[in-house]
């Protein structure tokens, strides 16, 4: 079987060349995007894998129904970066890949300790040999409320390494999933000393963190982002941040990433003013949608993507 891999980084490259054979696949591997300058590429393949960092145009969808894409796999847990309806509407199947929950839950629990541990600050006086004490304590888990919003795999391996640290542990969602303290999100919002968000964007949950809830939350509470960056209403988050009222803030993925994050951006101006505003605090952490990216599941999602891609051929095939 023959599958095109598009928006493929050297990494997964290797990973693909390495796996497909394995399956009986042969991989046409392209580190662009998907366009509908470059669908030649999937000329006679059915199945394709794309990559979570672009967004698909419904253009680009129907042009490649055109020539006979009848699926796609991207290699990520949330497929946002692509209109499914469309898809569906005009042929083609749409699916995710599950991989490893681990590397964001890790990642997650990183960001929160170094949020309120003044991490940012410790390290940047201690490269200009400012070696004095942060005047602001740290504090301590266990002495915290943390409010898990979206309990998936990803929410719940967060809840399970929340549990060792002895921390008060509160979640919220639409639809319950595994044994926790469920609230409405309201009380927890207004109870939590730091909201970690793990639900998926959709437009429910756009901007689900907005100017109104953003002022429910405690005075110097932290916000935690590893899921997508439209869950937060960026505009709204800044200036709660610059007069103080929240304690601090850890993002893995922000509104308008697209174009700058997995970019060399050290020769350009960046053009996205929240971002630059974010920087320059002190208690804000920024780093560039990279909780996923680890061996394991960078492994898993290449995998996985060959594997859907089999399934659904198989399931044509037999149906």
């Amino acid at each position: 079987m023959g599958m095109t891999i598009y928006g493929c980084g050297p990494d997964e490259a290797i990973l693909f060349l390495q796996m497909a054979p394995r399956f009986g696949v042969t991989p046409t591997i392209t580190e662009a995007a998907v366009t509908e300058a470059n669908i030649e590429q999937a000329l006679g393949n059915r199945c394709i894998s794309v990559g979570h960092k672009n967004h698909i145009t419904d253009s680009t969808l129907l042009a490649l129904s055109k020539i006979g894409v009848t699926y796609i796999s991207t290699r990520s847990i949330g497929c946002n970066h692509i209109d499914v309806g469309y898809a569906e509407s005009v042929g083609i199947c749409v699916e995710t890949v599950a991989y490893s929950p681990d590397s964001v839950a890790d990642y997650t629990l990183m960001l929160m300790l170094m949020a309120v541990r003044n991490a940012k600050s410790m390290i940047r006086r201690a490269a200009i040999h400012d070696y004095r004490l942060h005047d602001v304590r740290g504090k301590e888990l266990r002495d915290l409320t943390i409010g898990v919003i979206g309990t998936g795999r990803i929410g719940a391996a967060v809840m399970d390494r929340l549990r060792g640290f002895g921390c008060r542990i509160l979640a919220h969602d639409t639809r319950p999933k595994t044994a926790a303290d469920y609230v409405p999100l309201d009380d927890l919002l207004h109870m939590s000393d730091i909201v970690t968000l793990h639900t998926p964007l959709n437009p429910d949950t756009h901007h689900l963190l907005n100017r109104q809830r953003i002022e429910r939350l405690k005075h110097g509470a932290f916000i935690i982002n590893t899921g997508r960056g439209s869950l937060l209403d960026t505009e709204a988050l800044v200036p709660a941040l610059e007069s103080g009222r929240l304690g601090g803030a850890a993002l893995d993925v922000l509104e308008g990433e697209e174009g700058i994050f997995y970019a060399d951006c050290r020769n350009r101006p960046i053009e996205s003013e929240l971002l630059l505003r974010l920087q320059e605090l002190p208690n804000v952490l920024i780093s560039p949608h990279t909780a996923y990216y680890t061996d394991h599941a960078l492994s898993d999602a290449v995998e996985n993507s060959i594997v859907n891609c089999l399934k659904f051929e198989s399931r044509n095939q037999h149906g």
